[in-house]
């Protein structure tokens, strides 16, 4: 290349680099104005059960759903088993993870995280996160089936709808009871209180029940605490066989 050519080029290079130097140096990150206005669910919430049972006039827990006559011949076959020592520990023994909606009732906390169209919750079980679309999409309509589900929800007000399909058949919405692919979660969160976040869950599903089964789950905000990290696989001792049974392993990784 001619010397006068590596002039212009260099004089172009300085040029543009200057223009760069001098231009702002921005980024658009669309959505996050509007994360704003969405109400304060920040910090990390401890479930609650204290007031599990509140207004019930102490008559203990409340009523087990209403199973259709299949599901309820499939939990007897269930139980009847566990007489026989089988079914007396789930896949979670293997690290296999709870699932929707177990992964809400575990005794572990949670951890609300906004981002544009989604509201993400971490949860220290398993070190699982649910992503719960709010972006104006549909329900889908053939879902891959996943241990979280896919949920879709939106705002109204301070209060986060949620429902969920496509849940993994591998999971239990009870002991004994599988989801089946009409499986349905609706959720609803809401502030009960400054400090107290209410969810109250609605299972139906006409194949397991002859009605919609309603729970009510209770997450107190717990302040200075921070989520831990759960590897299960790290140091599980609590193994189960195929059939369910415990399987205690004590051998460390490096003695098989």
């Amino acid at each position: 290349m001619q010397a006068g050519k590596w002039v212009r080029f260099a004089m172009i290079g300085a040029a543009s680099a200057m223009a760069l130097a001098a231009a702002p140096m921005t980024v658009a990150a669309k959505g996050y104005a509007e994360l704003d206005q969405l109400p304060d669910w920040s910090g990390v919430w401890q479930p609650d059960w204290s007031s599990l049972f509140a207004g019930r006039g102490g008559n203990g827990p409340p009523a087990g759903p209403k199973l259709t006559p299949e599901a309820a011949k499939a939990l007897a076959a269930f139980n009847e088993k566990k007489k026989e020592g089988m079914n007396l520990q789930t896949e979670a023994a293997n690290c296999i993870p709870p699932g929707m909606p177990g992964i809400m009732r575990m005794p572990y906390p949670l951890e609300f995280v906004y981002s544009p169209g989604r509201v993400n919750i971490l949860h220290e079980t398993y070190s699982q996160v649910r992503r719960i679309y709010t972006d104006g999409r549909p329900i889908p309509e053939d879902p891959d089936p996943q241990f979280n589900g896919n949920s879709v929800g939106h705002w109204d007000g301070d209060t986060l709808i949620v429902d969920t399909v496509g849940l993994n058949p591998q999971t239990t919405l009870s002991e004994g009871i599988h989801p089946t692919e009409n499986t349905r979660i609706h959720e609803v969160f809401k502030l009960a209180k400054p400090g107290l976040l209410q969810v109250t869950t609605t299972i139906s599903d006409p194949a397991i029940y002859l009605e919609p089964y309603t729970t009510v789950q209770n997450y107190a905000r717990e302040e200075g605490w921070v989520m831990r990290e759960y590897v299960c696989e790290e140091n599980n001792r609590d193994a189960a066989d195929p059939f369910g049974r415990p399987s205690m392993d004590i051998s460390m990784p490096d003695e098989k």
